[in-house]
């Protein structure tokens, strides 16, 4: 256990950012899935500049890093193009 009123609220506020980051991180995820599974061109169009909006405020949070951020904004907007109209 902590000895320090610092270290005491240290634990508390890592705890909270925690959190705040699996809840975040989750809701990114649920998006880029209902993204993939979107069929319809138009649809997943007005989506993905949302999803990797999401992203980027994670990567510039440093819950993902800046390449993994990259390489999925990649892939999304590549499955986005292929997709017929």
């Amino acid at each position: 256990m902590a000895n320090h009123k610092s270290a005491i609220k240290r634990i508390r506020s890592n705890d909270a950012k925690r959190l705040r980051n699996r809840y975040q991180a989750k809701t990114m995820r649920n998006a880029m899935k209902d993204l993939r599974d979107d069929a319809v061109k138009s649809s997943a169009a007005t989506k993905l500049p949302k999803v990797i909006a999401m992203v980027d405020k994670l990567a510039k949070k440093s819950v993902i890093h800046k390449n993994k951020a990259a390489n999925l904004k990649s892939k999304l907007t590549k499955r986005v193009n292929a997709l017929k109209a």
